[in-house]
């Protein structure tokens, strides 16, 4: 059965459709469902645009040209997303990368969704929405977003995870790294270190070790977790095996209860905080080698 197609129709006589009426939800079904409510489609000057403190803060100078170019080409795919705040400013809620391909070109306007009346809580959850969706967020600034947010609405880790739509161990994890210090973020950042070296940094008792393994992240030596345990030294035990330290216990004892007995017995000592620190430390590397 052969198809039926309509009558052409001479350019005079087509309609001409508004991209603020049929593409606007289209381009939202790419984004947060809340962006829906009462956003606007229309143009607005970049010199108009206010950006303050995003989401993101690792940007890459060489992907940013690919995007300005790419853009020059095909136009701007995705609209950004601005609030109008009450002294009429027009602040930058999503979208910095095409911001600033945008103003690498030196466009005068862009397409734009424009949010009114939201709370700076709704402002924020739809900002870390859109930035976390995205492969090039870094977890360090997905961690310093979901601090902020808490800071900013003095919510529990469980109505953050309802909220931002992440596990609680998720933002249990990254509160943890928003809180560690500048420097260690920064490296992290600088020499791409997986998170769980930062956390088991943060849990390592205070020391020459934490010390070691700090330097050694700034410096970038360690950038995976496997190379943070191999500082650990297991000289007389071997992968799998029973490091020396609790080889000797009898057999009906597991090594874990002669690491909680130390560790009991230790408080009970009358021994100066130098001697106290170096046992918590020995106890601390002993319980490594037994978890790996």
């Amino acid at each position: 059965m052969s198809k039926t197609f309509a009558a052409r129709v001479s350019k005079k006589e087509r309609n001409v459709i508004d991209l603020a009426d049929k593409v606007g939800k289209d381009i939202f079904k790419l984004t947060d469902d809340r962006l829906l409510q009462g956003a606007k489609l229309t143009e607005i000057q970049i010199k108009k645009i206010v950006v303050k403190e995003q989401v993101r803060t690792k940007f890459n100078d060489d992907s940013i040209k690919d995007l300005a170019k790419n853009i020059e080409l095909n136009g701007l795919i995705q609209p950004l997303v601005l609030h109008q705040d009450k002294d009429g400013s027009y602040r930058l809620i999503c979208g910095e990368r095409r911001y600033r391909a945008l103003s690498y070109n030196k466009a005068f306007a862009a397409p734009c969704f424009v949010l009114e009346n939201k709370t700076e809580e709704e402002l924020m959850a739809i900002q870390f929405s859109e930035n976390s969706s995205r492969e090039e967020l870094h977890y360090v600034d997905k961690a310093d977003g979901i601090l902020n947010y808490q800071i900013a609405t003095k919510a529990s880790e469980r109505k953050i995870q309802a909220a931002l739509g992440i596990s609680k161990s998720e933002v249990h994890r990254s509160l943890l790294i928003a809180k560690l210090p500048r420097s260690i973020k920064e490296a992290a950042k600088k020499f791409d270190i997986e998170k769980y070296v930062l956390l088991e940094w943060d849990e390592l008792p205070k020391g020459a070790q934490k010390n070691q393994v700090e330097d050694q992240i700034l410096k970038g030596v360690i950038t995976k977790r496997s190379e943070r345990q191999n500082t650990i030294s297991t000289k007389g035990s071997g992968k799998g095996k029973t490091p020396a330290i609790a080889a000797g216990l009898p057999k009906d004892i597991t090594a874990q209860d002669f690491l909680k007995a130390m560790t009991s017995k230790t408080k009970d000592l009358k021994l100066d905080k130098k001697t106290k620190d170096l046992i918590k430390t020995l106890v601390q590397e002993t319980k490594e080698m037994i978890d790996q």
